[in-house]
Order: structure tokens, then sequence, then C-alpha cells
């Protein structure tokens, strides 16, 4: 069973979202997410300074299995990148939740949070998924 922290929001597409509550975001992706690509062994992420806009493609993720794309779940722009996992895509399987961040982004519009799943929705889509 996938770990689903309460504390997170997530997408229908598998990206976790951590809000700081002052305008700034992680992202990251969902344990499950993790676990249906298999070893992670590279990631492409957006440069510092871009724009992301909710529900297109910022990245890519790749594993032994398949190449998937990371999309945004909310609009703003890119202020971190975990540059770890440039050297070591594998931490996202071995941690999704903590060392395995994928970026930080400023809000360009913090009510978009609203429209993410809570942990109880998202177990819900998983069942439905499964």
């Amino acid at each position: 069973m996938s770990q689903i922290p309460e504390n997170l929001k997530y997408s229908d597409s598998h990206e976790w979202i951590l809000d700081h509550n002052d305008g700034t975001v992680t992202l990251g992706i969902t344990d499950h997410a993790q676990d249906a690509l298999g070893d992670v062994v590279f990631v492409e992420l957006p440069e510092l300074g871009q724009a992301l806009v909710s529900g297109e493609e910022f990245g890519v993720i790749e594993s032994v299995k398949a190449a998937s794309d990371l999309y945004a779940p909310l609009s703003g722009e890119v202020v971190a990148i975990n540059e770890s996992l440039e050297d070591a895509p594998e931490s996202i399987n071995e941690s999704p939740y903590e060392d395995a961040w994928l970026i930080k982004v400023q809000l360009e519009d913090s009510s978009e949070l609203e429209k993410l799943l809570d942990a109880t929705a998202y177990q819900q889509l998983l069942e439905q998924e499964g």
C-alpha cells in the first residue's frame, strides 16, 4: 500500500504538494508514482525562474521501465530545484516525500491549492485506478 501523508495535497497526475503557507510550495512525485515507475534513473527538471502553467508539462522522469512527463499542478515561478537528484535520481524511489522533492514554486494564485486532492481523496483516486 502506498504511503499518503495527511499533511500534503495531491494532483490526479500523482504529484504531491507541500504548502508552506507563505505563497510557496514544494512539489514531488508520490510513493504510488515512484512505485509504478520502478527504478528511477534520470530526472529532467525546469530552470530556476521558469514559469509553470497548471496542467502543463514541466519536466520528465525516467525509469528503467519508462519515461513519464511531470505536470504542474499549480501555476507559478520555479524558485528552487533539488539539484541532488541530478547525481542521485534513485533517491526518488527511496524517499519520495522527504529527500527527493523536485522543485519549489512561488505561486501565482494560491487559490489553485483548493483544487487539489487531500489525502483521503487521493486514496480514493488510487482505489478507482487500481
